[in-house]
């Protein structure tokens, strides 16, 4: 397998503008959920602040939070909302180290090549081609389930609509290169409705005709696993045995299911209050060092912005690597306009998409 994960390049803090550095500035926050001014917002980068003469890494950061000095010296990136009366919050609005906080957006940059300053197709477009990512993808997949990586998933419920994608994904779950999976009611509506009818919407899964009264397959199913109370009793009493969640299920792995303003049901595991699912979300971020969303613009955002491209693992600085996959090059570019820019976007069909993944890491290990 050819792969290596790129290396960290460090800031050299001997350096005299970070040598000198002052320590951060210090504000206490008087309100519950109020930050004090001139805090500092994070992003997705590693950043560094100075404190007692010493540069520091947030280990565990997100986009658009603050930063909290915890009693026992732990830098922790909180969000404005769980913010309380008396945390201690660094301030400040520069990134250069003149003021304690310095920002490394280059830490996994690879050295600048020359190159002609106009070309074509620079872009990620239907017109890219995509071949050395999915290699690359595969190779990374591998790398992560060989060295206890985490792969995690956000998954739109196209992908439960074709019957060779939700097998393909199946297979991912059962050998080993999924961690967790993100989603909302939809997805697991009808994959469980795949399962029980054989259809999603409505539409056989296989032929994509629709089916008579259809229409009621996925409001059955509702129905059915709200009566039993659960997904996990709802598989037990109607033996389901395959799809994407009944994989999870089985193999115990976790998965979060945000709700929205229009779920019909929802199934019980639905999360209705935002806030309590972005908790669960985040919880599964912390963990993950891939990610790939699929169909689902508004969760690919809501991840991304909850993501950082980097994580700390035993002392070491690692890439977090960030796949975001959707026929439309407008869902593509708009996490890039949300600030996630360290995202490789490839434009296709999710169902497509998962085949080829699943096809291409099996070939790997059976070559």
């Amino acid at each position: 397998m050819d792969f290596k994960l790129p290396v960290y390049n460090e800031p050299d803090f001997t350096m005299e503008n970070l040598a000198s550095a002052p320590d951060v500035t210090i504000d206490t926050v008087k309100y519950d959920g109020v930050a004090p001014e001139h805090f500092h917002g994070t992003s997705m980068y590693p950043e560094y602040f100075k404190i007692n003469g010493e540069w520091r890494l947030a280990e565990e950061s997100r986009m658009d939070c603050c930063v909290v000095i915890r009693p026992d010296g732990k830098l922790d990136v909180v969000e404005f909302r769980n913010l309380k009366k008396g945390d201690q919050v660094i301030i400040g609005r520069t990134e250069n180290g003149i003021d304690g906080i310095y920002l490394n957006s280059n830490g996994f940059q690879e050295q600048f090549i020359p190159g002609d300053s106009f070309q074509f197709r620079t872009g990620r477009s239907r017109e890219t081609p995509f071949s050395q990512d999915y290699d690359t993808l595969y190779n990374l997949l591998l790398h992560e389930r060989e060295n206890q990586g985490n792969i995690l998933w956000v998954m739109g419920p196209a992908c439960a609509f074709d019957a060779d994608a939700r097998e393909s994904m199946r297979y991912l779950i059962e050998n080993g290169f999924v961690q967790g999976l993100m989603a909302g009611n939809a997805l697991a509506t009808h994959d469980l409705e795949a399962s029980l009818f054989g259809t999603a919407l409505g539409q056989n899964i296989y032929s994509q005709k629709p089916q008579h009264n259809g229409h009621y397959n996925h409001i059955e199913i509702l129905n059915r696993v709200r009566r039993e109370g659960s997904i996990e009793k709802f598989i037990k009493t109607y033996r389901i045995e395959d799809g994407i969640i009944e994989s999870l299920v089985r193999n115990e792995i976790p998965y979060v299911l945000a709700g929205s303003i229009r779920d019909d049901g929802p199934l019980p595991e639905v999360i209705s209050d935002v806030y309590q699912a972005q908790d669960k979300m985040r919880n599964l971020i912390r963990s993950a060092t891939t990610v790939i969303c699929l169909a689902t613009q508004l969760h690919t955002i809501a991840v991304c912005n909850m993501t950082p491209c980097y994580r700390v693992i035993n002392g070491n600085i690692r890439p977090l690597f960030i796949y975001t996959v959707d026929v439309s090059e407008f869902a593509i570019n708009k996490l890039v306009d949300r600030g996630s820019l360290t995202a490789t976007g490839i434009v296709t069909n999710a169902q497509d998409f998962i085949v080829m993944v699943a096809k291409g890491v099996q070939k790997k290990l059976e070559s």
